[in-house]
Protein backbone atom coordinates (compact mmCIF):
# COMPACT_ATOMS: atom_id res chain seq x y z
CA UNK A 1 0.00 0.00 0.00
CA UNK A 2 1.06 3.55 -0.49
CA UNK A 3 1.88 4.99 2.84
CA UNK A 4 -0.64 7.60 4.02
CA UNK A 5 1.97 10.25 4.48
CA UNK A 6 1.72 10.94 0.76
CA UNK A 7 -0.71 9.46 -1.69
CA UNK A 8 1.53 10.09 -4.65
CA UNK A 9 5.25 10.42 -4.05
CA UNK A 10 7.19 11.19 -0.92
CA UNK A 11 10.60 11.07 0.57
CA UNK A 12 10.65 8.66 3.47
CA UNK A 13 10.57 10.55 6.77
CA UNK A 14 13.64 10.58 8.94
CA UNK A 15 13.86 7.62 11.28
CA UNK A 16 16.87 6.89 13.44
CA UNK A 17 19.25 4.45 11.81
CA UNK A 18 19.67 2.69 15.16
CA UNK A 19 16.80 1.42 17.24
CA UNK A 20 16.40 2.84 20.74
CA UNK A 21 17.64 0.15 23.11
CA UNK A 22 17.05 0.15 26.86
CA UNK A 23 18.96 -2.56 28.77
CA UNK A 24 17.29 -1.65 32.06
CA UNK A 25 13.89 -2.88 30.95
CA UNK A 26 12.44 -5.98 32.60
CA UNK A 27 9.68 -8.15 31.13
CA UNK A 28 7.16 -6.69 33.57
CA UNK A 29 8.07 -3.09 32.80
CA UNK A 30 8.14 -3.66 29.02
CA UNK A 31 4.76 -5.41 29.13
CA UNK A 32 2.97 -2.97 31.45
CA UNK A 33 1.97 -0.26 28.90
CA UNK A 34 0.95 -2.85 26.32
CA UNK A 35 -1.16 -4.86 28.75
CA UNK A 36 -2.78 -1.68 30.02
CA UNK A 37 -3.65 -0.64 26.47
CA UNK A 38 -5.11 -4.06 25.65
CA UNK A 39 -7.16 -4.04 28.84
CA UNK A 40 -8.45 -0.51 28.35
CA UNK A 41 -9.32 -1.15 24.70
CA UNK A 42 -11.25 -4.24 25.71
CA UNK A 43 -13.18 -2.27 28.33
CA UNK A 44 -13.73 0.52 25.82
CA UNK A 45 -15.28 -1.85 23.28
CA UNK A 46 -17.38 -3.52 25.99
CA UNK A 47 -18.77 -0.21 27.27
CA UNK A 48 -19.13 1.72 24.03
CA UNK A 49 -19.27 -0.90 21.28
CA UNK A 50 -19.01 0.55 17.79
CA UNK A 51 -18.71 4.06 19.24
CA UNK A 52 -15.43 3.25 21.02
CA UNK A 53 -13.33 4.94 18.33
CA UNK A 54 -15.16 8.23 18.91
CA UNK A 55 -13.23 9.01 22.08
CA UNK A 56 -12.98 6.00 24.36
CA UNK A 57 -10.10 4.38 22.47
CA UNK A 58 -8.25 7.69 22.46
CA UNK A 59 -8.40 7.82 26.25
CA UNK A 60 -7.01 4.28 26.40
CA UNK A 61 -4.08 5.29 24.18
CA UNK A 62 -3.33 8.43 26.21
CA UNK A 63 -3.33 6.52 29.52
CA UNK A 64 -1.08 3.80 28.07
CA UNK A 65 1.26 6.52 26.80
CA UNK A 66 1.43 8.00 30.30
CA UNK A 67 2.35 4.61 31.76
CA UNK A 68 5.05 4.13 29.11
CA UNK A 69 6.49 7.51 30.16
CA UNK A 70 6.58 6.32 33.78
CA UNK A 71 8.33 3.13 32.68
CA UNK A 72 10.83 5.29 30.85
CA UNK A 73 11.54 7.34 33.97
CA UNK A 74 11.88 4.14 35.99
CA UNK A 75 14.58 2.95 33.56
CA UNK A 76 16.47 6.22 33.27
CA UNK A 77 14.65 7.90 30.36
CA UNK A 78 14.04 11.54 31.29
CA UNK A 79 10.61 13.03 30.68
CA UNK A 80 12.11 15.49 28.20
CA UNK A 81 13.39 12.59 26.10
CA UNK A 82 10.10 10.70 26.40
CA UNK A 83 8.22 13.81 25.34
CA UNK A 84 10.49 14.15 22.31
CA UNK A 85 9.60 10.57 21.43
CA UNK A 86 5.89 11.36 21.63
CA UNK A 87 6.34 14.48 19.51
CA UNK A 88 8.45 12.59 16.96
CA UNK A 89 5.81 9.89 16.76
CA UNK A 90 3.04 12.43 16.21
CA UNK A 91 5.21 14.25 13.70
CA UNK A 92 5.25 11.15 11.51
CA UNK A 93 1.48 11.52 11.25
CA UNK A 94 1.35 15.17 10.20
CA UNK A 95 1.45 14.19 6.53
CA UNK A 96 -1.50 11.78 6.85
CA UNK A 97 -3.38 14.36 8.91
CA UNK A 98 -3.10 17.05 6.25
CA UNK A 99 -4.08 14.59 3.55
CA UNK A 100 -7.02 13.32 5.58
CA UNK A 101 -8.36 16.84 6.06
CA UNK A 102 -7.89 17.54 2.36
CA UNK A 103 -9.78 14.37 1.45
CA UNK A 104 -12.67 15.60 3.60
CA UNK A 105 -12.72 18.78 1.52
CA UNK A 106 -12.57 16.76 -1.68
CA UNK A 107 -15.53 14.56 -0.72
CA UNK A 108 -17.63 17.61 0.11
CA UNK A 109 -17.02 19.41 -3.19
CA UNK A 110 -17.21 16.24 -5.28
CA UNK A 111 -20.69 15.57 -3.97
CA UNK A 112 -21.74 19.20 -4.37
CA UNK A 113 -20.35 19.33 -7.92
CA UNK A 114 -22.26 16.22 -8.95
CA UNK A 115 -19.12 14.11 -9.46
CA UNK A 116 -20.05 11.46 -6.88
CA UNK A 117 -23.77 11.51 -7.86
CA UNK A 118 -22.73 11.03 -11.50
CA UNK A 119 -20.51 8.08 -10.55
CA UNK A 120 -23.48 6.55 -8.76
CA UNK A 121 -25.90 7.35 -11.59
CA UNK A 122 -23.84 5.64 -14.28
CA UNK A 123 -22.38 3.00 -11.97
CA UNK A 124 -25.75 1.44 -11.21
CA UNK A 125 -26.25 1.06 -14.98
CA UNK A 126 -22.88 -0.52 -15.68
CA UNK A 127 -22.18 -2.71 -12.63
CA UNK A 128 -24.20 -5.88 -12.18
CA UNK A 129 -25.25 -6.33 -8.54
CA UNK A 130 -24.59 -10.09 -8.71
CA UNK A 131 -20.87 -9.55 -9.37
CA UNK A 132 -20.51 -6.14 -7.76
CA UNK A 133 -18.05 -7.11 -5.00
CA UNK A 134 -15.64 -8.97 -7.29
CA UNK A 135 -15.95 -6.32 -10.01
CA UNK A 136 -15.21 -3.55 -7.50
CA UNK A 137 -12.06 -5.35 -6.34
CA UNK A 138 -10.83 -5.77 -9.93
CA UNK A 139 -11.56 -2.14 -10.87
CA UNK A 140 -9.71 -0.83 -7.81
CA UNK A 141 -6.80 -3.21 -8.44
CA UNK A 142 -6.31 -2.02 -12.02
CA UNK A 143 -6.39 1.66 -11.07
CA UNK A 144 -4.12 1.13 -8.04
CA UNK A 145 -1.48 -0.57 -10.18
CA UNK A 146 -1.46 2.41 -12.52
CA UNK A 147 -1.32 5.10 -9.83
CA UNK A 148 0.41 3.22 -6.98
CA UNK A 149 -1.86 4.49 -4.24
CA UNK A 150 -4.49 2.58 -2.27
CA UNK A 151 -5.40 5.79 -0.47
CA UNK A 152 -6.11 7.59 -3.73
CA UNK A 153 -8.22 4.71 -5.02
CA UNK A 154 -10.25 4.52 -1.81
CA UNK A 155 -10.68 8.29 -1.70
CA UNK A 156 -11.88 8.55 -5.30
CA UNK A 157 -13.28 5.38 -6.87
CA UNK A 158 -13.96 3.91 -3.44
CA UNK A 159 -16.36 6.69 -2.54
CA UNK A 160 -18.31 6.20 -5.76
CA UNK A 161 -18.38 2.40 -5.41
CA UNK A 162 -19.64 2.67 -1.83
CA UNK A 163 -22.44 4.91 -3.10
CA UNK A 164 -23.30 2.41 -5.82
CA UNK A 165 -23.32 -0.42 -3.27
CA UNK A 166 -25.76 1.58 -1.19
CA UNK A 167 -27.90 2.16 -4.27
CA UNK A 168 -28.05 -1.59 -4.86
CA UNK A 169 -28.87 -2.16 -1.16
CA UNK A 170 -25.74 -4.30 -0.87
CA UNK A 171 -23.74 -4.93 2.30
CA UNK A 172 -21.52 -1.84 2.77
CA UNK A 173 -18.97 -3.73 4.88
CA UNK A 174 -18.41 -6.28 2.11
CA UNK A 175 -18.21 -3.50 -0.47
CA UNK A 176 -15.57 -1.72 1.63
CA UNK A 177 -13.64 -4.99 1.99
CA UNK A 178 -13.69 -5.45 -1.78
CA UNK A 179 -12.51 -1.87 -2.42
CA UNK A 180 -9.67 -2.24 0.09
CA UNK A 181 -8.65 -5.68 -1.21
CA UNK A 182 -8.39 -4.42 -4.77
CA UNK A 183 -6.70 -1.16 -3.81
CA UNK A 184 -4.03 -2.90 -1.77
CA UNK A 185 -3.40 -5.58 -4.39
CA UNK A 186 -2.75 -2.97 -7.08
CA UNK A 187 -0.72 -0.74 -4.81
CA UNK A 188 1.42 -3.64 -3.60
CA UNK A 189 2.46 -4.54 -7.15
CA UNK A 190 2.93 -1.00 -8.42
CA UNK A 191 6.52 0.25 -8.88
CA UNK A 192 5.15 3.73 -8.09
CA UNK A 193 4.02 2.71 -4.61
CA UNK A 194 6.15 4.25 -1.88
CA UNK A 195 5.80 1.31 0.51
CA UNK A 196 6.78 -1.10 -2.26
CA UNK A 197 9.87 1.02 -2.78
CA UNK A 198 10.43 1.22 0.97
CA UNK A 199 10.25 -2.54 1.49
CA UNK A 200 12.84 -3.02 -1.25
CA UNK A 201 15.04 -0.20 0.06
CA UNK A 202 14.96 -1.31 3.71
CA UNK A 203 16.18 -4.77 2.71
CA UNK A 204 18.57 -3.61 -0.06
CA UNK A 205 16.98 -5.62 -2.87
CA UNK A 206 16.13 -4.69 -6.44
CA UNK A 207 12.67 -3.12 -6.74
CA UNK A 208 11.51 -5.16 -9.73
CA UNK A 209 12.94 -8.38 -8.33
CA UNK A 210 10.97 -7.58 -5.18
CA UNK A 211 7.74 -7.08 -7.17
CA UNK A 212 8.26 -10.30 -9.14
CA UNK A 213 8.90 -12.28 -5.97
CA UNK A 214 5.71 -10.91 -4.41
CA UNK A 215 3.62 -12.48 -7.17
CA UNK A 216 3.98 -15.86 -5.45
CA UNK A 217 1.89 -14.76 -2.48
CA UNK A 218 -0.02 -11.81 -3.91
CA UNK A 219 -1.69 -13.40 -6.95
CA UNK A 220 -3.04 -16.51 -5.16
CA UNK A 221 -4.30 -14.34 -2.30
CA UNK A 222 -6.15 -12.01 -4.66
CA UNK A 223 -7.64 -14.89 -6.63
CA UNK A 224 -8.88 -16.36 -3.36
CA UNK A 225 -10.38 -12.99 -2.43
CA UNK A 226 -12.16 -12.77 -5.79
CA UNK A 227 -13.55 -16.27 -5.27
CA UNK A 228 -14.90 -15.26 -1.87
CA UNK A 229 -16.46 -12.09 -3.28
CA UNK A 230 -18.02 -14.10 -6.13
CA UNK A 231 -19.49 -16.58 -3.66
CA UNK A 232 -20.83 -13.75 -1.51
CA UNK A 233 -22.66 -12.55 -4.61
CA UNK A 234 -24.84 -9.48 -4.52
CA UNK A 235 -27.39 -10.52 -1.93
CA UNK A 236 -30.82 -8.94 -2.10
CA UNK A 237 -30.17 -6.14 -4.55
CA UNK A 238 -32.56 -3.34 -5.35
CA UNK A 239 -35.11 -3.91 -8.09
CA UNK A 240 -34.88 -2.09 -11.44
CA UNK A 241 -37.78 0.10 -10.35
CA UNK A 242 -35.90 1.16 -7.21
CA UNK A 243 -32.77 1.88 -9.24
CA UNK A 244 -34.80 3.99 -11.65
CA UNK A 245 -36.33 5.87 -8.72
CA UNK A 246 -32.86 6.55 -7.34
CA UNK A 247 -31.63 7.86 -10.69
CA UNK A 248 -34.69 10.11 -10.95
CA UNK A 249 -34.00 11.50 -7.47
CA UNK A 250 -30.38 12.15 -8.43
CA UNK A 251 -31.50 14.03 -11.54
CA UNK A 252 -33.83 16.16 -9.45
CA UNK A 253 -31.06 17.10 -7.02
CA UNK A 254 -28.19 17.44 -9.50
CA UNK A 255 -27.42 18.04 -13.14
CA UNK A 256 -25.96 14.69 -14.20
CA UNK A 257 -23.45 14.32 -17.03
CA UNK A 258 -20.19 12.63 -18.02
CA UNK A 259 -18.44 16.02 -17.94
CA UNK A 260 -18.87 16.02 -14.15
CA UNK A 261 -16.30 13.21 -13.92
CA UNK A 262 -13.64 15.80 -14.79
CA UNK A 263 -12.46 16.24 -11.15
CA UNK A 264 -11.92 12.46 -10.90
CA UNK A 265 -10.03 12.36 -14.20
CA UNK A 266 -7.79 15.26 -13.18
CA UNK A 267 -7.10 13.69 -9.79
CA UNK A 268 -6.03 10.40 -11.35
CA UNK A 269 -3.91 12.26 -13.91
CA UNK A 270 -2.10 14.21 -11.19
CA UNK A 271 -1.45 11.00 -9.29
CA UNK A 272 -0.15 9.28 -12.40
CA UNK A 273 2.15 12.24 -13.07
CA UNK A 274 3.50 11.87 -9.52
CA UNK A 275 2.26 15.28 -8.43
CA UNK A 276 2.79 15.93 -4.69
CA UNK A 277 -0.12 14.50 -2.72
CA UNK A 278 -1.46 17.33 -0.59
CA UNK A 279 -1.62 19.97 -3.35
CA UNK A 280 -3.01 17.35 -5.77
CA UNK A 281 -5.97 16.69 -3.50
CA UNK A 282 -6.51 20.39 -2.79
CA UNK A 283 -6.45 21.14 -6.53
CA UNK A 284 -8.95 18.35 -7.18
CA UNK A 285 -11.21 19.62 -4.39
CA UNK A 286 -11.10 23.14 -5.82
CA UNK A 287 -11.83 21.85 -9.31
CA UNK A 288 -14.86 20.15 -7.79
CA UNK A 289 -15.84 23.52 -6.29
CA UNK A 290 -15.55 25.22 -9.69
CA UNK A 291 -17.67 22.50 -11.29
CA UNK A 292 -20.26 23.01 -8.55
CA UNK A 293 -20.42 26.73 -9.30
CA UNK A 294 -20.70 26.12 -13.04
CA UNK A 295 -23.05 23.15 -13.16
CA UNK A 296 -24.84 22.94 -9.79
CA UNK A 297 -25.65 26.55 -8.76
CA UNK A 298 -29.03 25.57 -7.29
CA UNK A 299 -27.45 22.87 -5.12
CA UNK A 300 -24.78 25.35 -3.98
CA UNK A 301 -27.43 27.88 -3.00
CA UNK A 302 -29.46 25.26 -1.14
CA UNK A 303 -26.40 24.27 0.86
CA UNK A 304 -25.72 27.93 1.65
CA UNK A 305 -29.29 28.41 2.88
CA UNK A 306 -29.58 31.48 0.70
CA UNK A 307 -32.86 31.91 -1.19
CA UNK A 308 -31.46 34.48 -3.61
CA UNK A 309 -30.23 32.19 -6.35
CA UNK A 310 -27.35 33.48 -8.40
CA UNK A 311 -25.88 35.83 -5.81
CA UNK A 312 -22.12 35.71 -5.56
CA UNK A 313 -22.20 35.67 -1.76
CA UNK A 314 -24.60 32.75 -1.67
CA UNK A 315 -22.51 30.73 -4.10
CA UNK A 316 -19.31 31.45 -2.18
CA UNK A 317 -20.95 30.45 1.09
CA UNK A 318 -22.26 27.17 -0.33
CA UNK A 319 -18.84 26.11 -1.60
CA UNK A 320 -17.25 27.15 1.68
CA UNK A 321 -19.74 25.03 3.63
CA UNK A 322 -18.98 22.01 1.43
CA UNK A 323 -15.26 22.40 2.10
CA UNK A 324 -15.46 22.50 5.89
CA UNK A 325 -18.78 20.81 6.75
CA UNK A 326 -19.50 18.66 3.70
CA UNK A 327 -22.71 18.26 1.76
CA UNK A 328 -26.10 17.88 3.41
CA UNK A 329 -28.84 16.45 1.23
CA UNK A 330 -32.47 17.36 1.91
CA UNK A 331 -34.25 15.71 -0.99
CA UNK A 332 -36.96 14.04 1.04
CA UNK A 333 -35.59 10.66 -0.08
CA UNK A 334 -34.27 9.23 3.18
CA UNK A 335 -31.91 6.78 1.50
CA UNK A 336 -30.45 9.36 -0.88
CA UNK A 337 -30.02 11.89 1.92
CA UNK A 338 -28.07 9.37 3.99
CA UNK A 339 -26.00 8.41 0.95
CA UNK A 340 -24.89 11.93 0.05
CA UNK A 341 -24.77 13.74 3.41
CA UNK A 342 -21.05 13.45 4.13
CA UNK A 343 -17.64 15.00 3.59
CA UNK A 344 -16.04 18.22 4.74
CA UNK A 345 -12.88 18.82 6.72
CA UNK A 346 -14.76 18.58 10.02
CA UNK A 347 -15.82 15.00 9.26
CA UNK A 348 -12.18 13.90 9.61
CA UNK A 349 -11.44 15.51 12.98
CA UNK A 350 -12.25 12.42 15.05
CA UNK A 351 -9.92 10.34 12.88
CA UNK A 352 -7.18 12.95 13.29
CA UNK A 353 -7.67 12.77 17.06
CA UNK A 354 -7.29 8.99 16.96
CA UNK A 355 -4.16 9.14 14.79
CA UNK A 356 -2.46 11.69 17.08
CA UNK A 357 -3.09 9.58 20.20
CA UNK A 358 -2.01 6.34 18.52
CA UNK A 359 1.21 7.75 17.04
CA UNK A 360 2.10 9.37 20.34
CA UNK A 361 1.90 5.95 21.97
CA UNK A 362 4.02 4.40 19.21
CA UNK A 363 6.58 7.18 19.51
CA UNK A 364 7.12 6.71 23.22
CA UNK A 365 7.38 2.93 22.84
CA UNK A 366 10.24 3.46 20.43
CA UNK A 367 11.98 6.15 22.52
CA UNK A 368 11.84 4.13 25.76
CA UNK A 369 13.17 1.02 24.03
CA UNK A 370 10.02 -1.01 24.73
CA UNK A 371 9.43 -1.66 21.04
CA UNK A 372 13.02 -2.79 20.48
CA UNK A 373 12.80 -5.01 23.58
CA UNK A 374 9.91 -7.01 22.18
CA UNK A 375 11.41 -7.13 18.68
CA UNK A 376 14.52 -8.79 20.13
CA UNK A 377 12.37 -11.25 22.10
CA UNK A 378 10.55 -12.18 18.89
CA UNK A 379 13.83 -12.96 17.13
CA UNK A 380 14.70 -15.53 19.79
CA UNK A 381 11.72 -17.65 18.76
CA UNK A 382 13.13 -18.35 15.30
CA UNK A 383 14.08 -21.98 14.73
CA UNK A 384 13.77 -22.43 10.98
CA UNK A 385 12.38 -20.97 7.76
CA UNK A 386 8.75 -21.44 8.79
CA UNK A 387 9.15 -19.86 12.20
CA UNK A 388 11.28 -17.07 10.70
CA UNK A 389 8.49 -16.12 8.27
CA UNK A 390 5.83 -16.48 10.96
CA UNK A 391 7.86 -14.41 13.41
CA UNK A 392 8.41 -11.69 10.80
CA UNK A 393 4.68 -11.55 10.12
CA UNK A 394 3.87 -11.43 13.84
CA UNK A 395 6.48 -8.71 14.40
CA UNK A 396 5.13 -6.55 11.58
CA UNK A 397 1.53 -6.94 12.74
CA UNK A 398 2.49 -6.16 16.34
CA UNK A 399 4.43 -3.08 15.26
CA UNK A 400 1.41 -1.95 13.24
CA UNK A 401 -0.72 -2.34 16.36
CA UNK A 402 1.67 -0.72 18.81
CA UNK A 403 3.30 1.98 16.68
CA UNK A 404 0.13 2.68 14.66
CA UNK A 405 2.32 3.46 11.69
CA UNK A 406 2.94 1.32 8.64
CA UNK A 407 6.27 2.97 7.90
CA UNK A 408 7.73 1.83 11.22
CA UNK A 409 6.21 -1.64 10.73
CA UNK A 410 8.19 -1.90 7.48
CA UNK A 411 11.43 -0.18 8.45
CA UNK A 412 12.13 -1.57 11.94
CA UNK A 413 11.60 -5.30 11.21
CA UNK A 414 13.26 -4.80 7.84
CA UNK A 415 16.50 -3.67 9.51
CA UNK A 416 16.17 -6.18 12.32
CA UNK A 417 15.70 -9.39 10.30
CA UNK A 418 18.11 -8.78 7.42
CA UNK A 419 20.95 -10.84 8.90
CA UNK A 420 18.61 -13.53 10.22
CA UNK A 421 17.39 -14.40 6.72
CA UNK A 422 20.92 -14.71 5.42
CA UNK A 423 21.86 -16.88 8.42
CA UNK A 424 19.15 -19.31 7.35
CA UNK A 425 20.37 -19.28 3.76
CA UNK A 426 17.52 -17.17 2.44
CA UNK A 427 17.59 -14.26 0.05
CA UNK A 428 16.47 -10.95 1.51
CA UNK A 429 13.81 -10.95 -1.22
CA UNK A 430 11.91 -13.30 1.06
CA UNK A 431 12.12 -10.69 3.81
CA UNK A 432 11.03 -7.80 1.59
CA UNK A 433 8.06 -9.87 0.38
CA UNK A 434 7.06 -10.84 3.91
CA UNK A 435 7.26 -7.23 5.05
CA UNK A 436 4.74 -6.26 2.39
CA UNK A 437 2.58 -9.34 2.99
CA UNK A 438 2.19 -8.39 6.65
CA UNK A 439 3.11 -4.79 7.51
CA UNK A 440 1.61 -3.25 4.39
CA UNK A 441 -1.60 -5.25 4.30
CA UNK A 442 -2.59 -5.54 7.96
CA UNK A 443 -2.27 -1.80 8.62
CA UNK A 444 -5.75 -1.27 7.17
CA UNK A 445 -7.22 -3.79 9.63
CA UNK A 446 -6.23 -1.87 12.76
CA UNK A 447 -8.65 0.94 13.74
CA UNK A 448 -6.04 3.26 15.27
CA UNK A 449 -3.37 2.69 12.64
CA UNK A 450 -3.16 5.60 10.20
CA UNK A 451 -4.26 3.30 7.37
CA UNK A 452 -7.20 1.74 9.19
CA UNK A 453 -8.34 5.14 10.44
CA UNK A 454 -8.16 6.59 6.93
CA UNK A 455 -10.06 3.76 5.27
CA UNK A 456 -12.78 3.86 7.91
CA UNK A 457 -13.20 7.64 7.67
CA UNK A 458 -13.13 7.71 3.87
CA UNK A 459 -15.41 4.74 3.16
CA UNK A 460 -17.71 5.44 6.10
CA UNK A 461 -17.47 1.92 7.58
CA UNK A 462 -15.94 1.01 10.94
CA UNK A 463 -12.67 -0.92 10.65
CA UNK A 464 -13.96 -3.85 12.67
CA UNK A 465 -16.95 -4.10 10.33
CA UNK A 466 -15.03 -4.22 7.03
CA UNK A 467 -11.98 -6.13 8.33
CA UNK A 468 -13.56 -9.62 8.00
CA UNK A 469 -14.28 -8.85 4.34
CA UNK A 470 -10.87 -7.38 3.45
CA UNK A 471 -10.06 -10.91 2.35
CA UNK A 472 -6.88 -10.17 0.44
CA UNK A 473 -5.38 -8.27 3.37
CA UNK A 474 -5.43 -11.20 5.75
CA UNK A 475 -5.16 -14.06 3.22
CA UNK A 476 -1.77 -12.85 2.00
CA UNK A 477 0.09 -12.99 5.35
CA UNK A 478 -1.48 -16.39 6.07
CA UNK A 479 -0.33 -17.75 2.71
CA UNK A 480 3.14 -16.31 3.40
CA UNK A 481 3.31 -18.30 6.66
CA UNK A 482 2.12 -21.50 4.97
CA UNK A 483 4.76 -21.06 2.26
CA UNK A 484 7.38 -20.66 4.98
CA UNK A 485 6.58 -23.92 6.72
CA UNK A 486 6.28 -25.77 3.39
CA UNK A 487 9.53 -24.26 2.16
CA UNK A 488 7.71 -23.23 -1.00
CA UNK A 489 8.68 -20.20 -3.11
CA UNK A 490 11.56 -19.28 -0.78
CA UNK A 491 14.40 -17.84 -2.85
CA UNK A 492 17.74 -19.17 -1.54
CA UNK A 493 20.83 -17.12 -0.84
CA UNK A 494 23.34 -17.57 -3.65
CA UNK A 495 27.07 -17.02 -3.81
CA UNK A 496 28.71 -14.69 -6.30
CA UNK A 497 31.80 -15.80 -8.24
CA UNK A 498 34.12 -13.99 -5.82
CA UNK A 499 32.62 -15.86 -2.86
CA UNK A 500 30.58 -12.99 -1.52
CA UNK A 501 26.96 -13.58 -0.62
CA UNK A 502 24.20 -12.11 -2.72
CA UNK A 503 20.49 -11.86 -2.16
CA UNK A 504 19.27 -11.65 -5.74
Amino acid sequence: MRHPRHLIVREFPTLSKTRHRNDRLTPALAAAPILLLIGLLAVSVYLFGADASYGANQIALVLATALAALVGQRTGIAWSSAQEGIIDGIGVGLGPTLILLAVGMLIGTWILSGTVPTMIYYGVQILNPSIFYAASAVICAIVAISVGSSWTVAGTLGIGLMGIAGSFDLNPAIAAGAVISGAYFGDKLSPMSDTTNLAAASTSVDLFEHIRHMLWTTVPSFLFALLVFALLGGGQASTPAEIEALQSSLQVEFNIGVHLLLPLAIMLFLVYRRFPAYPAIIVSALIGAVCALLFQPEAVQRLAGNEELGTVIGLAKGVWVALFAGYEANSGNEFLDALLSKGGMSSMLNTVWLIICALGFGGILERTGILDYWLRIALRAVRGTGSLIATTVATCVSTNVLAADQFMALALPGRMYRDAYEEYGLSRLNLSRTLEDSATLTSALIPWNTCGAYMSATLGILTFEYAPYAVFNYACPLIAIVYGFLGFAQKPLVDTPDGASATV
